[in-house]
């Protein structure tokens, strides 16, 4: 042991340091939990009862020898911080940096905006946080209505009382301002981030996006919003895609309609994505009601239009055959990699 002392005193010694880091490995290759002067203090256990004090000594002197040599080397790099740095190749190459990728959530929100867009389709955007009236109320929807349930909705507060303020659960609101603000005619679409009090799982989540649209003017018929849903599934799923309307109910539209979209996968013969169909459903749409075209201070008589809305989560997994809705939110590098090419 007293050969090792001697050895490290003199290693000690010959200490120098170009940057802090070399301080810090320093510290830690003799005095951290592993280091030489740690292991020799372990050993002290093993030294006969009549050597103890001077091994003891001696330890003591070698630990302290350390400690000084690190903080006498800490101060010669705070009053010389350059002290080194002549040394470094400013000419050598820097770190590389990994490129992150588009999330396909954003490369499908935008692929849709950017359709609708080239059809004349103004882009609306509103708050996140809203009140009932603008979510609820002026949309048709009864004070009875099962969206207005708590197991739905996430409500922040009561309000006045007669008008909670809630996390919106579609960007139907957005529309609703912009009936109440905007000039006639009207055609925007409302892209946006919704939310619902729903178990996540492969097909549901708590947070999803909506790309909703509403075109209002004089004659506007329900041939124009299939001309406009098959022009879009045209542009966004192929030149060969076709669309089929069901009948359906929504409080906000009358006639109200699901549109699905031939399988792209399958053209329409039917797979596994389709469940045999060879059909897609990718949205839901159909002419606004009356009762919402008068609350929001439009003469119903005088002016018709039309609105629609789909998930982009939905999009993207019938575009990509993304099978689990979770993947979007979960930010695994390796998922987001493989839509690094997607322009």
């Amino acid at each position: 042991m007293k050969e090792r002392i001697e050895e490290l005193l003199q290693e000690i010694e010959q200490l120098t340091a170009q940057k802090m880091q070399d301080i810090e490995e320093y510290r830690i290759k003799l005095l951290g939990k592993k280091g030489s002067v740690t292991k020799l203090f372990e050993d002290f256990r093993e030294i006969l009862p009549e050597q103890k004090r001077e091994f003891g000594q001696k330890l003591n002197a070698l630990k302290q020898a350390a400690a000084a040599k690190l903080e006498e080397l800490k101060e010669k790099l705070e009053e010389n911080p350059e002290q080194g740095a002549a040394k470094f190749d400013y000419t050598k190459p820097g770190d590389r940096f990994d490129l992150g990728t588009r999330h396909p959530i954003s490369v499908t929100r935008e692929e849709i905006i950017s359709i609708f867009s080239k059809f004349g389709y103004a882009v609306a955007e509103g708050p996140e946080i809203e009140d009932d009236w603008h979510v609820f109320g002026a949309l048709n929807f009864p004070p009875e209505h099962p969206a207005r349930d708590m197991q739905d909705t996430f409500f922040i507060s009561q309000g006045d009382g007669e008008n909670p303020i809630l996390l919106r659960t579609h960007t139907s609101s957005v529309q609703v301002r912009s009936m109440e603000k905007m000039p006639l005619p009207i055609r925007i679409i409302c892209p946006g981030r919704v939310f619902r009090n729903e178990a996540i799982s492969a097909r549901a989540h708590c947070i999803f996006h909506q790309v909703e649209g509403l075109y209002i003017d004089k004659n506007v018929s329900f041939a124009d919003l299939k001309q406009a849903i098959l022009l879009f599934a045209k542009e966004m799923f192929g030149e060969d895609s076709k669309i089929r309307l069901r009948p359906s109910y929504f409080p906000f539209t009358e006639p109200s309609a699901e549109v699905d979209v031939s399988c792209n996968i399958c053209k329409g013969k039917g797979c596994n994505i389709c469940k045999g169909t060879g059909w897609l459903e990718i949205m839901g749409c159909g002419m606004v009601d009356p009762n919402v075209l008068e609350a929001s201070g439009i003469d119903s008589k005088e002016y018709s239009g039309f609105a629609f809305g789909m998930g982009v989560e939905r999009i993207a997994m019938l575009k990509w055959q993304v099978k689990d809705l979770r993947h979007y939110f979960e930010n695994d590098v390796r998922f987001l990699r493989e839509f690094e090419t997607v322009v």
